[in-house]
């Protein structure tokens, strides 16, 4: 069950965001009866990014925290854009992030008719005309910041007249883009978007849930608010860029005569490596610069949860970053340090080599099976053990081993010893090579029967201990080995004449083959493992019987920022 803190009791150590210093100064003061209602309404014109996460974390966790109430709202008054696939994979990244919005399920297609009246209601008080010009001439007239617009020939009409064309918008009269609801407010307002915003256009397009009922379709900035007003929100959560919207936002709540919700606006999340504009990340996937919106190299939550992340990682993520009132970058490798974090105390342990090179005991008996004793996760010994089978050969990674190593090699080398995961300690006597190519194709080694677990060396003491995998009982799988998509730290700063495609990565993906132990056979999708000294890596949805994918979630440690500086000055 979640805990609820109420205004006044304490919190602990971790003091509170600005939003919650509003809502207890709000409750304090008896603002709303006491009510926290908040709302998350996504517009279902793509897919959820790692942006929206923080929002869905944001507004449900605070009606959590006061033991209010959270609605989901789909702000659809676009119907050329929307798709009812949209909607549903709002609805299941919500779900899967651990939040229930219970029967608070809303649409701003619901409230269309009422939407209606309230536009009625503008035009019979004086404040909203029916204008003939085109979005063109619209946008030609509006002015600059520092140039006041030009009025609207259309802006005189009667309010009779206004009326009449506005039903006539509605039964489907005129064709698209021949005329527009506008507000009457000042072309010379500083605030470009007072000056006498559009309310509704003409779309003779069918809307996935009101069908061909309306060819007339709100702004999303003349539905957005009004919603909020009629869900009863007390405070609505934005970022940024909605600031200069809330003056508009007032007038309409005013001038309509209607509940005013309180509007709070935070600084939208920015990623390091990441692109999070819909624009962008729409046209990486048309394009196909990546697999589709689940491509796990995607900042989408699909694409994440593909990847191998967990709610829980995503949650404590948000938390960690809090809520700021500035734009900010946030780095990357924080939200893979979250990632790591929970999956070191739930991952299992596994053994699986990537790029394998063949070693033999040559004093192993031939034939030889021994079952080897395993942690399956030393963060959780309830996870239990398992046992991993140990024959004569094996495979090791190919960097594990070093024919004329540094002082500090510390892996497998001629005359060293290493001490293989939960078996033996082996030393190298020789190696066989490719006499073309001079690759190292076969390591000789031999064992000491006296180190293995409850045997009198078992504790003997070297420096290095490898992860391995029998030849004989090698499960081969197909590893995604995913990496950031963008090799510039901001890809949307660029030098004159490029564009954010031009730092796309090239080894962002690399595919290869993989032998693991065969405890995998039993792992299921999603399933997330710990290869080893290797990082963290996730089932995918494209594996079958006989063919396992795994994808890479995460290094064991961040070494990206080393060439940092190299990839900044890319141009």
């Amino acid at each position: 069950m979640t805990e609820i803190n109420k205004p006044g009791e304490d919190k602990g150590s971790k003091s509170l965001n600005f939003i919650e210093e509003i809502i207890e100064e709000d409750l304090r003061s008896g603002i709303n009866d006491g009510r926290v209602h908040t709302r998350f309404p996504p517009e279902p014109n793509g897919y959820l990014h790692i942006g929206h996460a923080k929002s869905i974390c944001l507004n449900f966790g605070l009606g959590r925290k006061y033991n209010g109430k959270t609605n989901l709202r789909f702000d659809d008054t676009n119907p050329v854009k929307e798709d009812v696939e949209y909607v549903d994979s709002i609805m299941e990244d919500v779900k899967w992030l651990g939040f229930d919005w219970e029967d608070r399920l809303f649409y701003a297609s619901d409230y269309f008719d009422q939407l209606y009246e309230y536009a009625c209601i503008l035009i019979k008080k004086g404040k909203a005309y029916v204008c003939d010009m085109t979005a063109e001439e619209i946008s030609e007239t509006r002015g600059t910041p520092t140039r006041p617009g030009k009025e609207s020939p259309s802006r005189t009409r009667s309010v009779e007249e206004n009326l009449s064309l506005f039903e006539k918008m509605r039964q489907g009269e005129f064709e698209d883009g021949t005329k527009v609801l506008r507000a009457k407010i000042d072309m010379a307002s500083p605030n470009m978007h007072m000056r006498d915003p559009v309310l509704y256009r003409i779309l003779h397009a069918s809307h996935h849930r009101t069908g061909d009922k309306w060819c007339i379709y709100p702004m999303y900035d003349f539905a957005h608010g009004q919603s909020d007003s009629i869900e009863r929100i007390t405070h609505s959560i934005c970022t940024l860029e909605f600031e200069v919207h809330r003056p508009l936002y007032d007038w309409f709540i005013r001038e309509i005569g209607i509940y005013a919700p309180r509007q709070i606006e935070f600084a939208r999340l920015n990623i390091t490596f990441t692109v999070m504009s819909k624009r962008k990340l729409l046209e990486l996937v048309n394009n196909k610069y990546v697999n589709g919106w689940d491509d796990p190299r995607m900042p989408t939550i699909c694409g994440l949860r593909r990847r191998g992340y967990t709610p829980e990682s995503i949650r404590n993520f948000a938390e960690t970053i809090g809520v700021a009132k500035r734009d900010n970058f946030i780095d990357v490798s924080l939200l893979e340090f979250c990632l790591r974090e929970d999956l070191n105390k739930k991952a299992k342990r596994m053994m699986a080599v990537l790029d394998p090179v063949k070693v033999i005991i040559d004093n192993y008996p031939d034939g030889q099976v021994e079952e080897m004793e395993a942690i399956n996760n030393p963060e959780d010994p309830s996870m239990g053990k398992r046992m991993v089978p140990f024959t004569k050969t094996f495979f090791i990674e190919r960097d594990d081993f070093m024919d004329n190593p540094p002082s500090k090699f510390f892996r497998l080398a001629p005359g060293r010893e290493v001490r293989l995961r939960s078996a033996y300690i082996i030393k190298c006597n020789s190696v066989d090579k490719d006499p073309a190519t001079g690759k190292i194709t076969l390591i000789h080694c031999s064992y000491d029967p006296a180190t293995k677990s409850g045997m009198p060396d078992s504790n003997r003491k070297v420096k290095g201990t490898l992860h391995w995998v029998s030849e004989q009982f090698a499960i081969t799988a197909e590893v995604r080995l995913y990496d950031r998509l963008f090799l510039k730290e901001n890809p949307d700063e660029t030098p004159e004449g490029k564009t954010y495609l031009d730092f796309l990565n090239p080894d962002s993906l690399k595919i290869i083959k993989a032998f693991i132990e065969p405890e995998v056979l039993k792992a299921s999708i999603d399933d997330k493992f710990q290869f080893e000294r290797i990082g963290y890596f996730s089932v995918d949805p494209d594996s079958k019987p006989g063919n396992l994918v795994f994808n890479r979630a995460v290094a064991l440690k961040d070494s990206w920022n080393k060439s940092e500086k190299v990839r900044e000055n890319l141009t």
